[in-house]
């Protein structure tokens, strides 16, 4: 099954960058350079919380076609008010912001991808827009062949266009494409267009303590613990 699989397409936040510690971490920041007072634990899960609301209004057809720079900032500048922080400068909100091009890797996803590049093409099939994934790469040192936005497409996934937008930007077919994500979700809908599977879990995606989808070895092609096992599994 695996034999026929030339490209692995990612999943990007939560999959292959910490976005939560890589915030609660800004968080901080600026709680010493400048005092704000915030639960920054609280901040990073609200911040992502309004992620998938805001892209299913895009989805929707409630708001026209907006990249997730822009999403994010209008999150933003909801939780400014429910977390007090209407001093903050438009320059800080802006570097705040931005803080989702800085996401911190996991810990094996640089040697992981590394070892997958080696007999796959790797890219991102990511709903963050291109030049936040290109700066991520190169902050992160993520070594991606293609990078691979919605914003290619004009959706956002699940839906299908994205998917097979980037089977048909690789050249292959869909079974030769592995989607690799940490939410099942993500993989539900690749699978429904043909593509592979492979789950990573990322237990800490969203802190100590958080209950994760159970997830068993035959719900997906393959199912692994990290990059590094799932290399092994692809045979990398």
């Amino acid at each position: 099954m695996t034999n026929s699989i030339k490209a692995l397409t990612f999943d990007v936040f939560g999959t292959v960058v910490d976005w939560r510690s890589s915030i609660i971490e800004e968080g901080e920041r600026l709680t010493n350079q400048f005092g704000y007072k915030v639960e920054w634990e609280d901040f990073a899960d609200r911040w992502r919380a309004g992620y998938s609301p805001a892209m299913e209004r895009v989805r929707q057809g409630d708001i026209p076609w907006t990249d997730i720079d822009n999403l994010h900032r209008m999150i933003l500048d909801e939780l400014v008010i429910e977390f007090a922080l209407t001093s903050m400068t438009e320059k800080e909100l802006v570097n705040l912001n931005r803080v989702w091009h800085r996401l911190k890797p996991w810990d094996d996803a640089v040697e992981g991808l590394n070892r997958l590049k080696r007999r796959f093409t790797v890219a991102t099939l990511s709903n963050g827009n291109i030049s936040l994934l290109e700066n991520m790469a190169r902050f992160a040192n993520l070594s991606w062949d293609q990078i691979f936005s919605a914003e290619n497409f004009g959706h956002y996934k699940p839906d299908a266009e994205t998917y097979m937008g980037a089977v048909s930007l690789l050249g292959l077919k869909a079974g030769e494409v592995m989607m690799v994500a940490a939410h099942p979700s993500d993989l539900e809908a690749a699978a429904e267009n043909g593509l592979r599977t492979g789950y990573v879990a990322r237990p800490l995606e969203w802190g100590h303590g958080y209950i994760t989808d159970h997830v068993s070895a035959d719900d997906f092609d393959i199912v692994s613990s990290d990059f590094l096992d799932l290399a092994a599994k692809l045979g990398a």
